[in-house]
């Protein structure tokens, strides 16, 4: 199933949620509406904000308080693209020269604040004391994780463990969140709230770990990023990690170097080491496992056209090449 066949049921919400997003990104400073409406327009799968969307009509939502939601949650997750292709030194997203190659750094990370601060104003306005502590926790845990997955560069000695509380703040954080707000607006039991929290939070580490895998398997055309670039970074990620503890003597010392010192000269013999350790095969096999466990999270959710949507979407999160 394609992403735009998951989306169909929630069309007309994505269509407002867009409309939020313009609305809502207008800055009397130019070069803050340049560049936001760059980054913004660039192409991304709004799984988030869908997620905000999905949650809320799986409970019967009828307000419109899931797109101002779902706009949040979208600034949020931007701001942190902006702020990591900074730190990166990305060139490359989704297909397109990154904001700060097309810009500069000063202006991606001013912006990508304006996009935070927006973002906390959207979320006061909306006058919930739930809504404030799960999206400012999360915003909180990001950071957290983004100077976490800092920490573990250029270290070799990074364990599975370790590199997946690095997803579980980074990139599921904001998953979960996405779902917990849809059940806060649609005033689930809090056992339901926990239930589609969790979902989130698996949801959302199963992306990455593919995300992870296409990094060194996907096509460039259709991943809109360099393949290596985790490698080039000095990032260990799940595949590498595997490669350490699995290959050959040879075949950890070519990663573990490679890790330490960072490059792509290393390239075609770490891609050849982790396509014939099965480190691909092990990565793929743990998102499918957490894909697995969004699914049963949600089974105390009532039939519906939205729980059915959401159970596509874990698939989709496992089964893309994008």
């Amino acid at each position: 199933m394609t992403l735009e066949q998951l989306y169909a049921l929630i069309g007309p919400d994505m269509k407002a949620v867009d409309a939020v997003i313009r609305d809502r990104l207008y800055s009397d400073v130019v070069l803050v509406r340049q560049v936001a409406e760059y980054i913004i327009n660039s192409g991304g799968k709004r799984m988030r904000p869908a997620l905000v969307l999905l949650a809320a009509g799986s409970l019967g939502y009828q307000g419109v308080r899931h797109h101002e939601m779902a706009a949040v949650v979208e600034f949020i997750h931007t701001a942190t693209l902006l702020h990591d292709d900074v730190v990166d030194e990305s060139a490359l997203r989704r297909g397109r020269d990154t904001a700060n190659a097309m810009f500069g750094n000063a202006a991606s990370v001013l912006v990508g604040d304006f996009l935070y601060s927006r973002a906390f104003q959207m979320m006061v306005a909306v006058d919930n004391m739930r809504v404030m502590q799960v999206l400012s926790d999360a915003t909180n845990i990001i950071a957290e994780g983004e100077v976490l997955q800092l920490m573990n560069c250029h270290d070799a000695d990074v364990d599975e463990a370790r590199y997946m509380q690095v997803i579980h703040y980074k990139t599921a954080k904001l998953f979960e969140a996405a779902a917990q707000l849809g059940a806060i607006l649609g005033q689930a039991t809090p056992e339901v709230e926990k239930a589609l929290a969790t979902y989130g939070m698996h949801l959302g580490t199963a992306f990455q770990l593919v995300d992870d895998v296409l990094d060194y398997s996907g096509q460039e055309a259709d991943t809109g990023k360099h393949l290596g670039d985790d490698l080039a970074e000095g990032k260990p990620t799940l595949p590498l990690i595997y490669v350490m503890q699995h290959g050959t003597a040879e075949q950890a010392a070519c990663v573990r170097k490679a890790i330490e010192e960072g490059g792509r000269d290393d390239f075609p013999l770490v891609l050849e080491a982790i396509r014939s350790s099965g480190a691909l095969d092990h990565a793929r096999k743990r998102a499918v496992q957490e894909a697995e466990l969004a699914r049963a999270s949600i089974q105390c959710l009532g039939d519906s056209q939205y729980k059915e949507a959401l159970l596509q979407l874990s698939f989709f999160a496992v089964e893309r090449n994008h």
